[in-house]
């Protein structure tokens, strides 16, 4: 019995203590969050720059990415050259009642289509509704922050100094003999 009673005196106190201070709770419909600047929220797609690879239905864990496409032919665009064809996107849904928000199809995206949203507000009434369609989720793409600067002290990236370089003058045609 002896043994119990500083820990129930010590208990009350913490108690006591708390009870004096306000409290850090943020009601949520009525005090936005204030979520960190890179937070994950919903996926954004930037459809122009979607080729149609699939990399991110192969690679995501859930199966959620569904994606239908279909090829267009190009007409060549000089003389003597070939018609090109290409993939069109029709169909891009994420079902989002599967994702796990993992991201890995937007790390696996090697044309940057797919970004990370900070806009975390999409619930629906009915789980059928949680299929984002690829107009939804482009309409996510103007609320995608920004990328972080690169870091000042760091090399400049080969690719970004060779398109830097200035172009190399064209050899001097040989004088007349």
């Amino acid at each position: 019995m002896s043994s119990i009673v500083p820990g129930l005196l010590k208990g009350m106190a913490v108690t006591a203590k708390t009870l004096a201070h306000r409290s850090h709770t943020a009601e949520y419909p009525d005090v936005a969050p204030d979520l960190p600047p890179r937070s994950r929220g919903v996926i954004a797609l930037l459809e122009e720059n979607c080729t149609v690879c699939m990399l991110c239905a192969r690679e995501c864990p859930d199966w959620c990415i569904y994606i239908d496409s279909h090829k267009e032919t190009l007409p060549a665009t000089a003389e003597g050259g070939r018609e090109r064809t290409r993939n069109v996107l029709e169909r891009f849904d994420i079902d989002f009642s599967l994702c796990m928000y993992c991201g890995i199809c937007i790390e696996v995206c090697p044309f940057d289509a797919l970004h990370w949203s900070p806009e975390f507000e999409y619930a629906e009434l009915d789980i059928r509704d949680l299929i984002h369609d690829k107009d939804r989720l482009g309409a996510w793409m103007p609320t995608v922050p920004p990328p972080v600067a690169a870091d000042a002290s760091a090399a400049t990236p080969k690719e970004v100094a060779a398109a830097q370089k200035p172009p190399r003058r064209p050899a001097a045609p040989p004088a007349p003999a």
